[in-house]
């Protein structure tokens, strides 16, 4: 590993980093201007990590790019990502919320099951969650009940107590990311239209039949978006997954190729990036209701 970044393994690792009482191993809430100014670091963690930052006294970066990570925002991580400031050889006061959980935790709950619906976990550079002053009291408040829970005795009820407002937290933030997909309708119209752009580029151009079909990481990295935040930003504007609406962009293509009589249907399966003329057959009777050929026959005898 990098020498400049820290590996967290645990909760209660991060919490004696921070000078911070553990109360439960394998979770921690923490006001973070209630510890120690501290150093400028770069970790990664071997579990969940939310922050709700609170102020803007640093740049964060996710990987080696900057994070847009402003006062009233809210970054999620999943174990083994990397996230931290830039050191520069001073000490700073934090000030926000963390919320720790190891992934034992949630092992035979209902979050554990469902933990994978959180897809903002995998989201990266300029996707923050930025909350209204209303949002943020609402995820203050979850915080200050997980705290709570932590503080009393432990009973049979704690680790669902616990883990089930850890859950309500998560489905905050998951509709409050709803209301910004809407709230930036503007900025996600425009990736739509870079993405048809890129879509148009790729198809009608020689890239396809050089490289393949595209994959929807691929698209997500030529738009500069994680995956995740791409396929939820283009499932909430059109109602498709970005996978399908990759196949809807390139059927729509395919049929103006079609009608063109000089093109065979291999030709055509091949220049659009299909290893097998067969699979493109499959793919277009499936959405069209017609194979290539029926669809061809019926337009040019028209």
């Amino acid at each position: 590993m990098n020498k400049n970044i820290s590996n967290i393994k645990t909760v209660s690792e991060y919490n004696d980093l921070l000078g911070v009482e553990t109360l439960h191993p394998l979770v921690s809430v923490i006001d973070l201007s209630k510890v120690d100014p501290i150093n400028n670091m770069r970790l990664i963690f071997d579990f969940y990590v939310v922050f709700l930052k609170e102020d803007k006294n640093c740049d964060l970066l996710y990987g080696r790019q900057r994070y847009d990570y402003q006062k009233g925002s809210i970054v999620s991580l999943a174990p083994g990502q990397v996230i931290g400031t830039e050191d520069t050889g001073e000490k700073f006061q934090p000030k926000g919320w963390a919320l720790c959980f190891h992934p034992d935790l949630i092992r035979g709950t209902t979050l554990g099951r469902n933990i994978k619906e959180y897809t903002f976990f995998s989201y990266e550079v300029n996707e923050a969650l930025h909350l209204s002053e209303k949002e943020r009291t609402i995820i203050i408040d979850c915080l200050e009940k997980i705290r709570y829970e932590l503080q009393q005795s432990i009973d049979r009820l704690s680790k669902r107590l616990i883990a089930t407002n850890i859950e309500l937290l998560l489905d905050y933030c998951l509709r409050f990311y709803e209301r910004q997909f809407i709230t930036r309708g503007n900025v996600n119209h425009d990736i739509l239209t870079r993405f048809e752009r890129l879509l148009d580029d790729y198809f009608i151009g020689p890239k396809a039949a050089q490289n393949g079909l595209p994959s929807v990481k691929e698209c997500a990295n030529k738009l500069c978006l994680s995956p995740n935040y791409f396929g939820d930003l283009i499932k909430k504007e059109t109602g498709k997954t970005a996978q399908e609406y990759i196949q809807y962009h390139l059927i729509e293509i395919a049929k103006e190729q079609i009608l063109d009589p000089g093109k065979s249907i291999s030709q055509i399966a091949y220049g659009l990036g299909f290893q097998y003329p067969q699979h493109f057959t499959r793919l277009f009777k499936r959405l069209v209701g017609q194979t290539p050929n029926e669809y061809r026959s019926e337009r040019i005898t028209a």
